[in-house]
């Protein structure tokens, strides 16, 4: 059975490789290749059922930022036995092609944490780990590897891939094109219909006929479970060998698997295997393996059993609601507060001989990867050394794990507190850790949780977790006692829980940036001004606040060099490429005032607009000027200005970074341009323009000026040197357009204008009266 998850249109392997993966597959079943066909029951009545799972190829890009990554999800189903990725990575054959290599990144639960930079990450930012490897590009334009991982946890898997570091070289779209890399990853999964399961405390008999066939089974964890013991006992071969098996808890993550495995053998009958802190609520894996022998039959018992554990402070939550109906209900007394809080006899209650108190929280939905987490009743949570305090921080949804995770702890110091008493605290997913003073480093029976600290000394500690795993999680707090025995019965800790979609929004040098991936939303920092790393707040290479005032008194000062340009066109009676040199004088100088990426910044208006009146007074100032050296008459000259400038104005509002909506003006212009000067040539039987002194001192220089501004904007601008090749440009294409505009045609009498109209409007007036005599 094959099916694709999601539906859609993909670019499948190749043929051969797709006959050659069901082989594989089958392969790796156990007992060999042969021995399982795909739906088919093996010797112990099991079914394996095999199954594709595609999404389609996406085009790489060079890293300079998380957005530039592509990342894929997938979901692996429930008792899965063996997973394999097939990775194909792809190039294209073009001469900008080069060698490179594909780095991969897999992570269970979210999003990998990627750094290719090697920059620094926030402080109070705890970085979960991933497991990456690297697909070469090389002499074949294609690549493929395989990746495979037995017993699974199930659930969404993430991929990443992207190529190395950006260069920071800024590609004008239409000179060059880049090479294309394409990615795409294909899961193939195997798994077992019918699992059995367990029966806490009820011994289950069961036989392996053959050593590559092991036993699957499950057993569910209930909530408040503190312990887990898996005992295998009366084990019995057929053969005259020793009885041996391996015993597997748990499913494989990356880049760290967190099974617990045990080898029985000989008198070690009967054998178990204890957890402590096993995830609640879930279905755990349990694979047990023959080691008697090739041909040998093992039977043997299974049980499971657990340890309970008598949650406290389960009344409270009824109690803060009817205390807050009561507050409602009735006024406060004078200087009460109006606020309901937790009864005092309902804590202490709560404790009884319990082994944990959990506390109520509330979880409140702002937006997209925005939650709030609001503790209720006391303004405090109360911390007892005698049992850890819990609170539970649901991230089960499946669209949390594109976020922050962020938890402060702020201790409330008050005089009843010894000096020296100290709140511990773990934070971790899918199970608590139920003492945090014995564990020390927050482990649970399958992963380490994130342990943080609070005391008198240091009353607040503040912990960051980038991209939370997908899961419920849960924090621990306990009061550690001073050693010298003082008093130490209660402490109030402020809990603060929120996740956001980037750290601290990135800060002042970054943008927040909303990521989607086939309906998976996640979010990352785009950084500016130097800035870099996870949240922006790695300032090694950061530009200072004077170079950034430099950077932008460059990019805006260097537009008044279209001064002595518009005076050249006034001087000439050339006033409708003056307009449009200051139109572009005026929306350059703003746009790039706006266009600052640190603290300089000057916007007059919507940034948008500012873009699109630049690159239309930039055009236009080329395609007017080309046209004015042509040297029309009026007519023609009015008419082919003004539907270039509709014509340009409606190709960039089509497409405003493409290299052809200023060449393809200023080739049609240079066409009608040759045409007219190669017309009065033949006509006069001179070269056009007739001075020698127009072509050495005017337009060599301006044509000089003009290719070199060309060559600077297209081939030498990257991201370090903006600042200054940008404003070389504003500078070289001013200057041309000085040297460039021919000499117009100055009227003989300003003053003469007015006569005329004067003089004509005597005439109409003399004629009416004429009329009027004779009449």
């Amino acid at each position: 059975m094959a099916r694709a998850w999601p539906p859609r249109r993909r670019r499948l392997p190749p043929l051969p490789l797709l006959l050659l993966l069901p082989l594989l597959l089958v392969a790796a079943l156990p007992g060999g290749k042969g021995q399982q066909r795909n739906g088919a029951p093996d010797g112990d009545g099991l079914t394996y059922v095999s199954e594709y799972f595609s999404q389609s190829a996406q085009r790489l890009s060079f890293y300079s930022w998380y957005g530039n990554a592509k990342l894929f999800r997938f979901r692996v189903p429930e008792d899965t036995v063996l997973l394999r990725w097939l990775l194909q990575a792809s190039r294209g054959s073009g001469p900008a092609c080069g060698r490179t290599q594909v780095t991969i990144h897999f992570r269970y639960g979210a999003p990998p944490v990627i750094n290719p930079r090697g920059t620094q990450f926030p402080a109070n930012m705890s970085l979960p780990g991933s497991y990456s490897q690297t697909l070469p590009l090389a002499g074949m334009l294609q690549n493929a590897t395989f990746l495979n991982l037995t017993s699974p946890a199930a659930g969404d898997w993430f991929v990443l891939a992207h190529l190395p570091e950006a260069t920071g070289k800024i590609e004008v779209k239409g000179f060059s094109t880049p090479c294309a890399y394409t990615f795409q990853p294909d899961m193939f999964v195997l798994r077992v219909l019918e699992v059995s399961s367990l029966e806490p405390d009820v011994p289950s008999w069961q036989t392996i006929s053959r050593p590559a066939w092991p036993l699957h089974t499950k057993v569910f964890v209930p909530e408040y479970s503190t312990t887990l013991k898996v005992e295998l006992r009366g084990c019995t071969a057929n053969m005259s060998v020793a009885c041996a098996l391996r015993l597997t808890l748990g499913s494989a993550t990356l880049p760290q698997s967190f099974q617990k495995v045990l080898n029985c053998t000989g008198e070690a009958f009967p054998c178990s295997l204890l957890l402590a802190s096993p995830p609640w609520e879930k279905w755990l894996r349990i694979t047990v393996e023959s080691l008697s022998g090739p041909s040998a039959s093992v039977s043997f018992q299974v049980v499971a059993s657990f340890t309970a554990c008598k949650p406290g402070g389960a009344s409270t939550f009824l109690a803060f609601y009817q205390s807050l109906n009561r507050s409602q209900a009735v006024p406060p007394a004078a200087g009460g507060s109006p606020n309901a809080t937790w009864p005092a006899g309902a804590d202490a209650s709560a404790l009884g001989n319990t082994c944990v108190r959990s506390q109520p929280i509330v979880r409140e939905d702002l937006d997209v990867v925005s939650v709030m987490f609001r503790v209720l009743g006391e303004p405090g949570v109360p911390v007892r050394p005698q049992v850890p305090t819990l609170l539970l921080l649901n991230l089960n949804s499946g669209a949390d794990s594109g976020g922050t995770l962020v938890l402060g702890l702020r201790l409330n110091k008050t005089a009843s507190i010894p000096g020296n008493v100290t709140v511990l605290a773990c934070l971790s997913a899918a199970s608590p850790v139920l003492n945090p003073n014995a564990t020390g480093d927050c482990r649970t029976a399958f992963s380490r949780g994130y342990p943080l600290n609070v005391s008198a000394s240091s009353t607040e500690a503040v912990l960051s977790i980038p991209f939370p795993e997908t899961d419920n999680w849960f924090l621990s707090l306990q009061l550690l006692c001073p050693k010298d025995g003082g008093e130490c019965a209660k402490a109030l800790v402020m809990v603060t829980a929120f996740l956001s979609p980037c750290f601290e929004d990135c800060g002042v040098y970054g943008q927040c940036s909303f990521l989607r991936r086939h309906g998976y939303v996640y979010a990352g920092c785009s950084c500016k001004a130097g800035w870099s790393g996870w949240g922006c707040t790695d300032g090694s290479k950061a530009q200072s606040v004077g170079a950034q005032t430099l950077a932008a008194l460059l990019l805006t000062l260097s537009n008044l060099l279209f001064l002595p340009a518009l005076a050249v066109a006034l001087y000439g009676y050339h006033l409708v490429e003056a307009s449009v040199y200051l139109f572009t004088m005026f929306f350059s100088t703003f746009y790039h005032a706006c266009d600052q990426p640190g603290v300089a910044v000057l916007c007059i208006m919507d940034y948008d607009t500012l873009q699109f009146c630049d690159f239309l007074g930039s055009v236009v100032s080329i395609w007017v000027t080309i046209l004015c050296m042509a040297q029309l008459k009026k007519m023609p000259k009015y008419i082919l200005g003004v539907l270039g400038t509709l014509c340009i104005a409606m190709s960039l509002q089509l497409d405003r970074r493409g290299v052809w909506n200023m060449m393809g003006p200023c080739l049609f212009a240079l066409v009608i341009m040759i045409s007219v000067w190669v017309y009065r040539g033949v006509k006069r039987r001179h070269c056009y323009p007739p001075c020698w002194k127009r072509w050495a001192f005017f337009l060599f220089p301006g044509i000089s000026l003009a290719a070199i501004a060309l060559a600077v904007y297209a081939f030498m601008e990257t991201n370090e040197n903006y600042y200054y090749t940008h404003s070389l440009w504003h500078v070289l294409v001013a200057s041309s357009v000085a040297f460039l505009l021919p000499p117009g045609d100055r009227p003989k009498r300003l003053w003469a204008w007015s006569r005329k109209l004067l003089c004509g409007y005597q005439i109409c007036k003399n004629d009416r009266e004429e009329l009027y005599a004779v009449t």
